[in-house]
C-alpha cells in the first residue's frame, strides 16, 4: 500500500517496491500557468536546476507539463538523496553563468522535435493561454532573465506546492529537501477559444483525431478504452484503413480530464476513414455498446491492479492528484468503481464527449455534413483606425487605437490590443500579434504601404510584458510583394522586350501605309490630275486611313495598360 509521511515538510508517499529504488520531486506548476509572452519559463527552470548535476551513474530526468513539474531518477538511496538535496539547492541558487546556453539548449530541443499529431489540439480548444500553450514555441525565452526566474521559483518551487515519492522501503538517510515556505497554487481555469461545439479544424496531418473534455470519473477512463476497441475494429481490423487506432483519457487536475483519439490513413482513404471514425462516434453516441466491449475494458484494468507493482507503479498519478486537489482511490475502491460501471454510464460519457467534442480532419476534408461547426480561423469584428493598402494591391491593415485588423485574402483577422497574448517584434520591423483566441496577424513592413510612426504607435498600445524581442531573420526570409512596381519618374516608363518589339513593328508599318495614305489624299485634293481620278481612287484611300488606324491599336494599348500600373 501507499504510506504518506513527510521530509522538511514535504508530503511524502512511500511504496515498496521489487525492482531498483526510484523517486521523484512534483511541483504545482507547467506551462499552463506561464504567459505567450514569457512561455518557457519553467521548462528554463527545470534545466537550470538539473544543470549542477551533470554526469552522473545513475539515471535522471526533469519533466515539464501543463500543470506538474518533476524531477525522477532511479538509483541507490546515497543517489536519490544526493540528487533531490542537489536539485532543491539549485531551484533557489541557480547557476546563472548556465542562463544563455540552456536557453540555445531548449530552442534546439524545439527545433529537433518531430511534431505529433495531437499537438495543435490544445491551441484550437483553449487558444494562446492557459493550457493552449503547450502547442506554441517557448517564445519567452529570450525575454527572461535572472530575476524572472527567481520570483517564478519563490512563488511556485516551495515545500507546501510540492510532494515527494518514494518507490522503496524507506526514506533514504541523509535525504534533505531545502524548501522555503509557501502555498499550495491551484490549477490555472481552463479557457476556450471555441465559440460552440461540437466543432472541427482542418490540418495537415494525415490523421483524424479526436479531443473531448467530460467530467473526470472511472467511467471516462474505460469509455476511453471502449473507444480503442471501436476504433481499432472498425477502422483497422474490418476497414483496412489505418494503423494506428488509439484512445486514450488523461485528467488535467481540475475535476475535468481530456478524452482522445486518433486514426491515421493514407492520402487516399482519409475520406473514408474520416467517415469511419464519425460513425463510430455516432454508434457509441446512440448508446449502441457492446457488453463485451465493457467487460474486457474492466477486466484488463482488473488485472493491472493485482500486480505486485501496483503500488508503486500508481506513487506518480498519486502525487499529481495530491498537487492538484483531486481524489485518491485505495486499490479496493477503485476496483468497486471499475466493477460498478453499466453501458448506461458509458453512453452518458458519450453523450458528454459529443457535446465537447473537437475533431481534426485532413486537408481537402470537411465534417460538417455531421454535425460539426468549423472553428473560428477569422475574427468576427473589426477596428476602426488608419487603413493601409498593401503592395500588391490585395487587403489592408486597418490599424486603430483598440487594436489590427486585417482585411484581405484569408481576412478578416483582428487583435486587439487588450487581448494581445504576445507581441513579437523582429529586427528588420517585422511585427506579429496572437490574440488571445489563438487569431494570428502578421505585419511585415515590405508588404505595406505604413507610416513611419504607425509601429511605435502600435507597440506603446500592447503591455510590456507581452511584447517579445525577435532574433533577426536572414534577407531571404524577408518576404517580398509579389508584383512589387518598380518607382519610375514622370516621363520614363520601363516596358518589357516583348512590348518594346510590338510598338516599334507597328509604329514602322504604320508610318508607311499613313504615309501613302497622306500622299494620296494630299495628291487628290490639290493637283488637277488628282480631282480628274475615278471614284474608285478614293475608296483606296479610306482603306489606307483605316488600315493605319488598324496598326495603330497595339501601340495605344500597351501605352494605356502601362499608365494604369
Amino acid at each position: 500500500m501507499i504510506e504518506q509521511t513527510e521530509v522538511d515538510g514535504v508530503p511524502t508517499l512511500l511504496a515498496k517496491t521489487g525492482g531498483p529504488m526510484r523517486a521523484g520531486l512534483a511541483f504545482r506548476v507547467g506551462t499552463a500557468d506561464e504567459t505567450l509572452a514569457r512561455s518557457g519559463i519553467t521548462h528554463l527552470l527545470e534545466h537550470l536546476a538539473l544543470a549542477p548535476i551533470g554526469l552522473a551513474d545513475y539515471h535522471f530526468n526533469g519533466a515539464t507539463g501543463s500543470v506538474v513539474t518533476s524531477f525522477h531518477l532511479q538509483g541507490s538511496e546515497n543517489d536519490i538523496a544526493s540528487f533531490l538535496t542537489a536539485v532543491c539547492e539549485s531551484l533557489h541558487d541557480l547557476p546563472a553563468q548556465r542562463l544563455e546556453i540552456e536557453k540555445e539548449i531548449l530552442r534546439t530541443e524545439w527545433g529537433s522535435r518531430a511534431p505529433g499529431p495531437m499537438d495543435t489540439m490544445p491551441l484550437w480548444r483553449h487558444g494562446a493561454r492557459d493550457h493552449g500553450l503547450v502547442s506554441y514555441p517557448e517564445f519567452g525565452l529570450s525575454m527572461i532573465g535572472e530575476d524572472d526566474l527567481r520570483a517564478w521559483a519563490t512563488r511556485f518551487c516551495t515545500r507546501d506546492n510540492a510532494v515527494l515519492w518514494i518507490a522503496g522501503d524507506r526514506v533514504p538517510a541523509g535525504l534533505r529537501l531545502p524548501l522555503p515556505a509557501g502555498v499550495r497554487q491551484p490549477v490555472p481555469t481552463a479557457s476556450s477559444a471555441l465559440p460552440q461545439a461540437p466543432a472541427y479544424f482542418v490540418h495537415g496531418s494525415r490523421a483524424v483525431a479526436l479531443d473531448a473534455v467530460v467530467r473526470r470519473r472511472t467511467a471516462a477512463n474505460v469509455f476511453a478504452g471502449v473507444l480503442e476497441r471501436e476504433l481499432f475494429r472498425s477502422l483497422r481490423q474490418e476497414g483496412g484503413l489505418s494503423y494506428t487506432a488509439t484512445a486514450g483519457y488523461e485528467p488535467r487536475g481540475d475535476g475535468y480530464a481530456h478524452l482522445r483519439g486518433l486514426a491515421d490513413a493514407l492520402p487516399e482513404k482519409q475520406d473514408a476513414v474520416l467517415g469511419g471514425f464519425v460513425d463510430v462516434l455516432a454508434k457509441l453516441a446512440v448508446g449502441r455498446i457492446d457488453r463485451a466491449d465493457l467487460d474486457s475494458v474492466v477486466g484488463k484494468a482488473q488485472d493491472s491492479l493485482g500486480t505486485a507493482e501496483v503500488h508503486a507503479a500508481r506513487l506518480p498519478s498519486y502525487a499529481v492528484n495530491l498537487l492538484t486537489g483531486q481524489p485518491n482511490l485505495e486499490i479496493e475502491a477503485y476496483r468497486a468503481e471499475l466493477a460498478a460501471v453499466t453501458v448506461d454510464d458509458l453512453h452518458d460519457v458519450a453523450t458528454e464527449t459529443m457535446g465537447s467534442a473537437l475533431l481534426m480532419v485532413p486537408e481537402g476534408c470537411r465534417a460538417d455534413w455531421a454535425g460539426f461547426t468549423e472553428a473560428p480561423t477569422r475574427s468576427t469584428g473589426t477596428v476602426d483606425g488608419t487603413s493601409y493598402l498593401a503592395r500588391d494591391g490585395e487587403g489592408q491593415l486597418r490599424v486603430g487605437v483598440d487594436g489590427v485588423s486585417y482585411l484581405g485574402p484569408g481576412g478578416p483577422l483582428t487583435v486587439r490590443y487588450a487581448d494581445c497574448a504576445a507581441l513579437l517584434c523582429w529586427p528588420d520591423g517585422a511585427r506579429q500579434l496572437i490574440g488571445a483566441d489563438a487569431i494570428s496577424l502578421r505585419i511585415e513592413p515590405t508588404l505595406f504601404h505604413l507610416h513611419p510612426a504607425t509601429l511605435p504607435m502600435l507597440e506603446s498600445q500592447v503591455p510590456a510584458d507581452r511584447r517579445v524581442t525577435m532574433p533577426a531573420r536572414p534577407a531571404e526570409r524577408i518576404p517580398q510583394p509579389e508584383a512589387a512596381v518598380q518607382p519610375t519618374g514622370p516621363t520614363t516608363r520601363r516596358y518589357g522586350a516583348l512590348a518594346v518589339t510590338a510598338m516599334l513593328g507597328s509604329g514602322l508599318v504604320t508610318t508607311v501605309v499613313a504615309g501613302y495614305a497622306l500622299l494620296l489624299t494630299v495628291g487628290m485634293l490639290f493637283t488637277e490630275e488628282g480631282r480628274q481620278a475615278p471614284a474608285d481612287l478614293w475608296v483606296v484611300v479610306v482603306i489606307s486611313w483605316l488600315l493605319a488606324v488598324i496598326l495603330a491599336l497595339p501601340i495605344v494599348l500597351i501605352l494605356r495598360r502601362h499608365r494604369s500600373r
